[in-house]
């Protein structure tokens, strides 16, 4: 009978393999990509339009800036977080590059509108078409927030680290991103 001394890499939590990261230990940091390379590639390809050339590139971005700062992981941070806050930055760089930051402003004016004002009366089918519509039509950074959340399963308290705001702003910008969507979809 063997007694097994060590963990797998695949056992082990992101935080275990991000501190054995951090002391140079490059097949835990490879384990690491394993587990995240391809969601923040659909992420990217998401919120650029479905560019998928744009979205590896950022995503190996990702992977390089986060090995160059490993040192710096603040450990029992929660690793997702981290990589998302990385893959948010860019994507703020990406946008600001492309003067979308403008579009994102304007829509904070719009008056919102409450769940009795908007009736949709789709087919599932329909409706899932019109809300990918909806969804391809906002502004980048609001789009961005709306994937944080509703995509990749974010919580605001996560998401409000990744984009270094109080909690209630993420609530109300997600808030207010609904109901952008609810009037595009009551415009149909």
């Amino acid at each position: 009978m063997s007694i097994r001394l060590f963990k797998s890499y695949r056992q082990m939590t992101d935080e275990e393999l991000m501190r054995r990261a951090s002391h140079g230990n490059d097949a835990a940091f490879e384990e690491l990509y394993r587990r995240y390379a391809r969601r923040l590639q659909g992420f990217f390809f998401r919120q650029l339009g479905g560019d998928d050339e744009a979205a590896a590139d950022l995503t190996h971005d990702v992977f390089l800036r986060a090995y160059e700062a490993k040192n710096s992981y603040a450990e029992g941070s929660n690793v997702a977080t981290w990589f998302f806050s990385i893959a948010y930055n860019l994507c703020k760089n990406t946008y600001r590059h492309n003067d979308h930051i403008t579009r994102f402003l304007a829509t904070l004016d719009a008056k919102p509108q409450t769940e009795e004002e908007v009736e949709v009366r789709l087919t599932q089918e329909q409706q899932r078409d019109a809300v990918r519509k909806a969804l391809q039509s906002l502004p980048p950074p609001l789009h961005l927030l709306f994937s944080l959340h509703y995509e990749e399963e974010l919580t605001f308290s996560q998401i409000a680290q990744i984009e270094h705001l109080p909690e209630g702003t993420v609530k109300s910008r997600i808030y207010k991103t609904l109901n952008i969507i609810r009037q595009k979809l009551a415009n149909l």
